[in-house]
């Protein structure tokens, strides 16, 4: 297939730093992406109004994906709830841990098929958003369905993940050419 590369030329120790590379930039990544939504909620403040939270299992329901699901693994798995200092912990380990996962899964996945970095890395954050908070997210019960979202909710994640893609694909391209 055109833009594959052939099996003979690619080794296991490209694939490690690809690997490597994506686990490095979707670390950089998701801070990239938590500096923006800072940004955007900072600029939104003033206009919103405070909803009162409602307490569903072990988490608000105003609480990001991330939180949601740490507390639900920690109910689940441990039995333990979480204090709001270790939700404080446990969301943003979640979410820096899933960006890990992906950078890694998209740094591996750019020595095989190199036509995977095409777009700057917009069309990889297009992707997790679509695939994250359009399916998985709503599937597992982290948040409603997406129909019954504003579509300012969907465009806030569309730029947050574009946000994610374009910094995993500048920061995978740089780290990778670090490696030998």
């Amino acid at each position: 297939m055109a833009g594959f590369r052939d099996r003979d030329q690619l080794s296991t120790g490209d694939m490690v730093r690809g690997l490597a590379a994506g686990l490095v930039a979707g670390i950089v990544a998701s801070y990239a992406m938590n500096a923006f939504q800072s940004a955007v909620s900072r600029l939104g403040e003033d206009s919103k109004s405070r909803k009162p939270k409602r307490k569903t299992q072990g988490y608000d329901e105003s609480d990001p994906a991330t939180t949601k699901a740490a507390a639900l693994m920690s109910e689940r798995v441990f039995r333990h709830r979480l204090s709001p200092r270790q939700k404080e912990i446990a969301g943003p380990a979640v979410h820096y841990t899933t960006g890990a996962a992906l950078g890694g899964l998209y740094g591996a996945a750019a020595e095989f098929a190199p036509q995977v970095t095409a777009g700057a890395g917009l069309p990889f954050g297009a992707a997790v958003a679509a695939v994250l908070d359009e399916g998985i997210v709503p599937a597992a019960g982290l948040s409603g369905p997406p129909w019954e979202s504003p579509p300012s909710s969907h465009l806030y994640a569309l730029g947050s993940h574009l946000v994610f893609g374009l910094t995993a694909e500048a920061v995978r391209r740089g780290a990778r050419s670090l490696l030998p």
